[in-house]
C-alpha cells in the first residue's frame, strides 16, 4: 500500500452515526462501549422531539418523570462517558455507493465503513404562531406520550386520518371530553375507526372547521376556530390540543441511495436494522411509522449499533469487537 493510500485508510472510521436523538445516541453509547470510537453527526436541533417535550413519565429509569431536553443530555453524556464523538452540525450530503461510505458536513468529507442513519421523524404542524408558543404547555403531537396530563380535561384534536381517531379514542381513557377538528365533512379515518369514534359517548366531532389560533398565557385556555364553509369564527374553551395530521420522516438527504416505503420512512430487512446497502443501518422514528416512542427509538438504536458491529466484523481483516456474538443465541444486556 502505497503512502497515500494509507493514509487515505486511516482517515475511514469504524462508524458515523447520523441523528443525535434517542435511537443515535443509544447507538453510540453501544458502539463506543464496543471500542468502535463512533462519530455523532448529531445536527443543530440535537435531541429529535423530546427537546420540546416538557414532561417525560413514561421512560424506564425516570420514577419521578424528567425534562424530554435533560433526557436528551443524559443519553448524550453517557454515549460521551464511553468515547462517543459529536459535531454539532447537519450533514448536508451522503455517498453510500461505495465500500465505504461518505457523509458531508458543509464542505467537511468524513468517512467511515459503516453508518447508523437515526435522523428521526418530524410531526406535522398547524403553522401558526400561538402554536409554537404553546409546545409543551397544553399543544402536543403525542397522545400516547401525554394523555395522562389532560385527566379529567376538555381537549381537541385536529385531523381526519386513522392517527387522528386513534388520538382521540386514547384521549377518551383521560379526557372528559374530546373534541375531533377537520377541515371537511368527510374523514380519510377507515370506516371501522369512524365507528368507534361515532359509537364512543366522551367524543364528537367539529367539522368544516380549522384552529385559526390557540388562546391562553401559560397554558393552553381556549381555540378560536374558523369555518371553512362560511369563514365564521368562534371560540371555544379547552385545555388541550392534539396535533394529528401526519408525521414526515427525516429522509430527504437519502433519496435515491436508500430504499423508502410510499411515505418516505426507510426499508429495513425483517428483523434487523440493515437497510438496502450494506453498512448502512437506520434506527428509530426515520424507519417506524407505528410506535413513534422515545423507548422503541432507543431499542433499535441498540439494535443498530449491534447490526453494525457484526457487519464490521465480518469483513475480511477486522478483529471484531467486545460485542460480536453470533445470530440468535447469544443474548446481551
Amino acid at each position: 500500500m502505497d503512502e497515500g493510500a494509507r493514509l487515505a485508510e486511516q482517515d475511514v472510521r469504524e462508524l458515523i452515526v447520523v441523528g443525535g436523538g434517542p435511537a443515535g445516541y443509544t447507538a453510540a453509547l453501544y458502539a463506543a462501549r464496543a471500542d468502535l470510537e463512533p462519530l455523532v453527526v448529531e445536527g443543530f436541533q440535537w435531541g429529535g422531539q423530546l427537546m420540546i417535550t416538557s414532561d417525560v413519565e413514561n421512560y424506564p429509569g425516570y420514577p419521578d418523570g424528567v425534562m424530554g431536553p435533560e433526557m436528551m443530555s443524559d443519553f448524550r453524556r453517557q454515549a460521551e462517558r464511553f468515547g462517543a464523538e459529536f459535531v454539532t452540525d447537519d450533514v448536508t450530503r451522503v455517498d453510500f455507493s461505495g465500500p465505504v461510505h461518505r457523509v458531508w458536513v458543509g464542505d467537511e468529507e468524513l468517512r467511515a465503513r459503516a453508518v447508523v442513519v437515526a435522523t428521526g421523524a418530524s410531526a406535522r404542524w398547524l403553522g401558526i404562531e400561538s402554536e409554537e408558543r404553546h409546545k409543551g404547555r397544553g399543544v402536543s403531537a403525542c397522545a400516547t406520550c401525554d394523555a395522562a396530563f389532560f385527566r379529567g380535561r376538555d381537549v381537541y384534536v385536529v385531523g381526519g386520518g386513522d392517527s387522528a381517531f386513534e388520538e382521540a379514542l386514547f384521549l377518551t381513557k383521560f379526557a372528559s371530553r374530546v373534541h375531533i377538528v377537520h377541515r371537511r365533512d368527510e374523514f380519510r379515518a377507515s370506516r371501522i375507526m369512524v365507528d368507534r369514534a361515532e359509537a364512543n359517548d366522551k367524543l364528537d366531532f367539529v367539522l368544516n372547521a380549522v384552529v385559526e389560533e390557540i388562546l391562553g398565557e401559560e397554558r393552553v385556555e381556549g381555540l378560536r376556530l374558523r369555518s371553512t364553509v362560511t369563514g365564521e369564527t368562534w371560540e371555544v374553551p379547552a385545555d388541550g390540543l392534539f396535533v394529528a395530521i401526519g408525521h414526515d420522516p427525516n429522509t430527504s438527504l437519502f433519496a435515491g441511495q436508500l430504499e423508502m416505503d410510499a411515505a418516505g420512512y426507510l426499508v429495513t430487512k425483517p428483523g434487523t436494522t440493515e437497510t438496502n446497502v450494506p453498512g448502512v443501518f437506520a434506527a428509530g422514528d426515520v424507519q417506524d411509522h407505528t410506535y413513534r416512542q422515545a423507548i422503541t427509538a432507543a431499542g433499535s438504536g441498540c439494535m443498530a449499533a449491534l447490526d453494525a458491529e457484526r457487519y464490521l466484523a465480518s469483513l475480511e481483516g477486522h478483529p471484531g469487537t467486545a460485542l460480536t456474538a453470533p445470530r440468535p443465541e447469544a443474548a446481551e444486556v
